[in-house]
């Protein structure tokens, strides 16, 4: 057996937890500024609760009770912009400081945060790359993977994909346990789960409960979860219940006290009901008749608990873990640094994205046929132009659809950029990287796929117009083309990372490229272009530069046959009048001329489209920094 066999074989030892004895929160007060109003709102009064090692906590209540926002309060999350937050958090009694506490804990997101290109096991193997430090080993690595498939059965899914709209993967219970085994990978020692069984029905809730307790149980976790109306048999699963309602305390204790303390209090639960799908209702007041009465009930409910020996034995029991405050050393020396390293991280985002570029055909296999079309659309419109001055204008014409309307095809990166801007958000969220490492992982995987899309739509389209018949010509053709798909692709991750909704970004991406179309200088040649638009727009319109260096790559080198005059068929009649006029021909210097252009500065615009691209780029960067909460 090899020592990697050994090494699966055995139990997730990382996973044990021998330091976190407790878990607890007092006095958790959060307020915002009502909108109309202006008057602070309380959104959380006074929570009190503490959770020890190996037990489950459910967070419960009606929409809007507050369930979420005490889930972040508590998991170092930001609760909202202009939230105000008064909380004591504690760690086996002392306070942990922001970073500390992140070594130590994971979230696990309501909606997964997945690619649904990459199989189970490649999940969760991205999963270890992004988080682990390098101190971990290879072997460790596969071993915390495949302990961790077996603990949530998911051996027999680990080869399958997580599933895209057009490829059918596992199903959402699996989804479910992939979320919560990927954030298990760093061993943490508290797990917080945001509406772990949204969107599931009650056997794959059931289920996606029963692995976390087992793993919980297992490994002396602390898991705290909200949780949404879970049948009998999930709910039982819990060991504590911590119920709100109008962001105050309705019961905090035990999952086997919530009949006996509401039988208590007057209140009884119905015989062969829920008691979960009771207490949810009994505390929800937004479908009340008749408000004052329901209000007054609800004040006898919050009376109750805080006179009570449960809410008295909470309070004791945070004194006590306060009084003990053992945070050892070995706790401390457990969480020293725990990231990956500064090129693992950009590295591994750039594996992952390729994986899921080339098996999802979203991504760039639609594009690329996107593209084909437009060629050999391009290609036929304009079919084997001659060289002669009735087809300049032509030319001209095909060069400025061939750049322009490429990059306005760029908006068909949309959607699949906000994917991946979605799941970055999340995974920064957990403290796995930042916007920096996510924007080059994005910019190098998009290297070779647009560079592909510039070279087959160039071997179509550039040799079915007839453009200039040189090498050289061609290959500074691909070149011009491809600064075009990466300045127009830049744009894209710029507007999509300030507007993150797909209709919106859409219409900000067209209006954008509409208006480099118009300030380009093909429709309006530079020198006639009024001076607002010309200093303003132009000079940094990526596609003025790309029509430029296009025009002269066909123009400058290449002479055009002069037409017949209408008075003399003896005599030519020449559009531009050039030096070689009295050849009959018509140097392509002149048509430059036209439009202001001057050969010999293709350096030059080279060199202001990579800054314009890196400008763009470094925006986007700013965008996703200042947007980081």
């Amino acid at each position: 057996m090899s020592d990697i066999e050994k090494m699966i074989g055995g139990d997730y030892a990382q996973l044990n937890n021998t330091n976190i004895r407790s878990f607890g929160w007092r006095g958790v007060t959060v307020t915002v500024k009502d909108r109309q109003s202006q008057q602070p709102k309380t959104i959380l009064s006074d929570i009190n609760g503490i959770v020890k090692s190996g037990e489950l906590l459910a967070l419960m209540g009606p929409s809007g009770s507050g369930k979420t926002t005490l889930l972040n309060v508590l998991a170092h999350r930001t609760a909202s912009l202009n939230a105000s937050v008064k909380a004591a958090i504690y760690i086996n009694g002392a306070a942990a400081n922001p970073k500390t506490f992140r070594r130590i804990s994971a979230y696990v997101e309501q909606e997964d945060a997945l690619v649904g290109s990459l199989t189970v096991r490649e999940t969760l193997n991205f999963a270890a790359r992004l988080s682990l430090p390098s101190s971990v080993s290879k072997l460790e690595r596969i071993q915390r993977i495949e302990s961790l498939l077996t603990a949530f059965g998911l051996t027999g899914q680990a080869n399958n994909l997580i599933g895209t709209p057009i490829r059918k993967g596992i199903s959402g219970g699996q989804k479910r346990r992939v979320s919560v085994a990927s954030q298990l990978i760093t061993s943490p020692k508290l797990l917080f789960l945001d509406e772990p069984t949204s969107g599931l029905d009650s056997a794959a809730s059931f289920e996606v409960v029963s692995f976390v307790k087992d793993v919980a149980k297992k490994h002396n976790l602390i898991v705290i979860a909200s949780i949404h109306q879970p049948s009998t048999s999930t709910f039982a699963m819990f060991d504590k219940l911590l119920l709100l309602s109008q962001g105050g305390t309705a019961y905090s204790g035990p999952v086997s006290e919530v009949q006996p303390y509401f039988d208590a209090c007057g209140f009884p639960i119905p015989l062969y009901m829920n008691p979960a799908e009771f207490i949810i209702d009994f505390v929800n007041t937004d479908f009340a008749r008749d408000r004052s009465e329901v209000d007054q009930q609800l004040n006898m409910v919050h009376s109750s608990w805080h006179k009570s020996r449960l809410a008295t034995a909470t309070v004791n029991e945070l004194a006590d873990e306060m009084a003990r405050n053992s945070m050892d050393s070995e706790f401390n020396a457990e969480v020293k640094d725990a990231s990956a390293g500064r090129f693992a991280i950009p590295m591994a985002l750039v594996h992952r994205s390729f994986i899921k570029s080339y098996r999802d055909i979203i991504a760039y296999g639609i594009r690329i046929a996107m593209y084909m079309g437009l060629a050999v659309m391009m290609g036929t419109v304009w079919l084997r132009l001659k060289p002669d001055q009735g087809n300049i204008q032509s030319f001209i014409n095909a060069i400025f659809f061939g750049g322009a309307f490429m990059s306005f095809m760029a908006v068909a990166y949309i959607p699949a950029f906000l994917e991946d801007r979605a799941l970055f958000i999340k995974e920064r969220a957990n403290g796995l990287y930042g916007p920096t490492s996510f924007l080059v992982a994005n910019f190098i995987t998009g290297i070779p796929y647009l560079f592909l899309i510039a070279v087959l739509f160039s071997i179509v389209a550039y040799w079915l117009s007839n453009f200039r018949p040189s090498a050289e010509a061609f290959f500074t053709w691909i070149m011009w083309l491809f600064l075009d798909l990466i300045a127009a692709e830049s744009l894209v991750v710029l507007i999509s990372s300030l507007i993150p909704i797909f209709v919106v970004a859409l219409a900000g991406t067209a209006f954008a490229n509409g208006l480099w179309m118009c300030t380009g200088g093909f429709l309006v040649p530079p020198q006639t272009l009024n001076p607002f638009w010309r200093y303003v727009f132009h000079y940094i319109d990526y596609q003025s530069y790309v029509f430029q260096g296009m025009m002269v790559n066909e123009f400058g080198h290449r002479n055009f046959t002069c037409g017949v005059s209408a008075n003399n068929p003896d005599q030519c009649s020449c559009m531009y009048e050039t030096e070689l006029a009295n050849q009959c021909l018509i140097a392509g210097d002149g048509v430059l001329q036209n439009y202001g252009y001057h050969t010999g500065e293709t350096g030059k615009w080279v060199g202001i489209m990579i800054g314009i691209i890196a400008g763009y780029r470094v925006l986007g960067w700013v965008v996703l920094y200042l947007r980081r909460n």
